[in-house]
């Protein structure tokens, strides 16, 4: 069994379904300040709070994963869980983003996916993955979670929250980080 250093079973679900083991969130997990520059920097700041909190498992893996909008300087980028202020939910943020975005012509945006797996024998394994995409004038779609109804891929009409979970995964910023991990670790 692999820990998530998450509370989210958003994720926990999503990463067993990409990496076809089992991954489970850490019960209690307490998240530790993210406050890195960077994307990786706030998933090994994760990771190492996870390995502390899962004595139990051989195996942690966090994600930091975020939105990058061009007309929004890269916000909210490593703030995306927190974008418009504590306490508001995906609803909230997106509602946030939208209303940021309202009268932009450059909607252009990415998804971007760190994820850092450490060991209890120090093995550590590292990759990331992005998906280029725009913001749509409104949500649509109930699939997905965070930023997705409101997101359009390159090449596709439909937003990320109009997917199926299976459509999601061949192309999401986590899919790819996630086919890249596996070839590098020996699980």
């Amino acid at each position: 069994m692999i820990a998530l250093a998450s509370s989210s079973p958003h994720k926990a679900m999503e990463l067993a379904r990409l990496l076809g083991l089992p991954v489970r969130a850490i019960s209690g997990y307490v998240s530790p300040d993210e406050d890195g520059a960077t994307f990786h920097d706030n998933a090994m700041i994760k990771a190492r709070a996870g390995l502390a909190q899962a004595p139990s498992s051989d195996w942690v893996i966090a994600d930091d994963s975020g939105l990058v909008v061009t007309a929004l300087a890269g916000a909210p980028g490593v703030h995306s869980a927190r974008f418009g202020g504590e306490g508001l939910d995906d609803a909230g943020r997106v509602r946030h983003l939208l209303e940021l975005m309202r009268g932009v012509d450059d909607r252009a945006a990415s998804f971007v996916c760190n994820l850092v797996v450490l060991g209890r024998d120090e093995q550590q394994g590292f990759a990331d993955g992005t998906l280029a995409g725009t913001i749509s004038l409104r949500p649509r779609g109930t699939g997905g979670f965070g930023y997705d109804p409101v997101f359009v891929p390159v090449h596709q009409a439909r937003t990320v929250g109009e997917m199926s979970a299976e459509e999601k995964d061949e192309i999401s910023h986590r899919g790819r980080a996630v086919r890249l991990l596996r070839r590098t670790m020996s699980w």
